[in-house]
């Protein structure tokens, strides 16, 4: 399945239309204004600066780190300002949220640069959008959730991340979900999650052409802790991908 992608508010006059490929990899793949759209790849839950600077160097686009109590990748937010302060330009840092109070998503960013704010949670539209940051919504989609009817709540979100997990549960648990339930036709930016890792990720792109994949357990040796190698292959597999597209 395809994600369709139409930016109506950050970019009002784009429009993205699918071609089709053959051979090794097969499928439609987006383009705009002439141009083909590369899949871009978040690392996610990092908890350690070396693990962020291989992210890095292996090409990542962004970098999540969670502020969530219960998750074993949460980070303190002097920690995550520290990591964040070593990173250098054009690299998103994105910070995940799972039903936080007020004054945790506030503190957070007193201290941590973010430059997008993640909710995961059951989080209302009003309350995603009251701190006058971008932001992006998780779907819950082993909860069988309609992507089309939980983004219609969310009109200012600036995309949506399909998880695998069901409502209320933290993501990062390596749990896929029914790709076919990928919308053909989609409002926002579709970022894809759940369950990704090396083995895997090149066939996710494929069959759904997300604008964004977002990777966390899959490239870890431990809860929390990445492996290098494991995010390298995870990149080598979407550049893959993007080097059929461009021939």
């Amino acid at each position: 399945m395809a994600s369709s992608l139409f930016f109506r508010a950050a970019l009002p006059s784009w429009s993205f239309r699918r071609r089709h490929l053959h051979g090794p990899v097969a499928g439609p793949i987006w383009e705009v204004s002439g141009g083909t759209v590369r899949t871009r790849v978040k690392i996610c839950g990092l908890t350690r600066e070396q693990d962020a600077l291989a992210a890095v160097s292996a090409g990542a686009d962004a970098l999540g780190f969670v502020f969530c109590d219960a998750s074993p990748r949460n980070l303190e937010a002097s920690a995550a300002a520290g990591m964040a302060a070593t990173l250098p330009p054009f690299v998103s840092v994105v910070g995940l949220f799972l039903n936080p109070e007020r004054e945790l998503v506030e503190s957070v960013l007193r201290e941590v640069p973010l430059d997008l704010l993640q909710f995961h949670g059951e989080e209302p539209a009003a309350f995603c959008e009251s701190f006058g940051r971008r932001y992006i919504k998780a779907i819950p989609m082993g909860g069988r959730a309609d992507p089309l009817a939980y983004a219609a709540e969310y009109p200012a979100a600036a995309g949506f991340l399909l998880d695998g997990n069901r409502a209320g549960e933290r993501g990062g648990q390596g749990e896929t979900f029914d790709w076919a339930a990928v919308p053909d036709v989609f409002p926002r930016p579709l970022v894809l999650a759940g369950g990704l890792d090396p083995g895997n990720v090149a066939e996710a792109v494929v069959r759904c052409r997300p604008y964004a994949v977002d990777v966390s357990s899959g490239v870890e040796s431990g809860p929390g802790i990445k492996d290098a190698r494991r995010i390298a292959a995870f990149m080598r597999e979407v550049e893959d991908v993007r080097d059929i597209k461009d021939h």
